[in-house]
């Protein structure tokens, strides 16, 4: 599904708010370089955010900037550095994640309640139970895309990337990639999905909170 944009005039006008504002806490990393997106429109070039993400994101810089310095604010805010903790139960009531993906991605002591989930094993979990729900990979698949997210995942330290999902003559891949990065593949691979994981965490947070 095509998520719906906000064109960053509308976003200025929306939440009064100024261009040296925004671009002052982009430059803060209070709203992350891949929110911004350069399209081509009929009067030229002209930037758009995913509009649910960055309507959010303002609400809570707006709310939390009286009591915090910026810099802490980039922190609090930072979609990879969440201390939160979950355990199956309360997992399974906010809904986040099906149970099958729980049931099979999860270690024994975390299904008995003996043991909880991290945030960024909650993050592997979100995201591979995404694409498992919309159809686009199989539960075999799911497997390898979570051993994907363990293996490599942590060397990014909290940097944006992209997960990459692809195909070719019937082998399924996954990779990583660092943002913004232009990866160019032969004619016979085909990408199936392609999600930023700063975004995958945005969401997730949204749930949690």
């Amino acid at each position: 599904m095509e998520r719906e944009l906000i064109s960053k005039k509308d976003l200025l006008e929306l939440m009064g708010i100024s261009y040296g504002q925004l671009y002052r806490w982009k430059r803060k990393q209070l709203i992350p370089e891949e929110w911004f997106i350069r399209k081509s429109t009929f009067t030229g070039q002209e930037t758009f955010f995913p509009k649910d993400m960055i309507l959010a994101r303002i609400d809570r810089i707006m709310n939390m900037k009286e009591d915090l310095s910026l810099d802490e604010l980039a922190g609090k805010l930072s979609p990879f550095h969440e201390d939160l903790r979950l355990n199956k139960r309360e997992l399974m009531e906010r809904n986040i994640v099906s149970e099958i993906s729980i049931n099979r991605h999860s270690t024994p002591a975390q299904l008995n309640g003996q043991e909880a989930y991290s945030f960024a094993q909650l993050l592997y979990l979100y995201a591979t139970d995404q694409l498992l729900s919309a159809g686009e990979i199989s539960l075999d698949e799911s497997g390898l895309l979570m051993e994907t997210l363990r293996d490599h995942f942590p060397r990014y330290e909290g940097k944006p990337c992209e997960l990459l999902f692809m195909r070719k003559m019937g082998v399924s891949m996954f990779a990583l990639a660092a943002v913004p990065s232009a990866l160019y593949f032969d004619a016979g691979v085909k990408t199936v999905a392609r999600l930023q994981l700063s975004e995958i965490a945005e969401q997730l947070r949204s749930k949690l909170n």
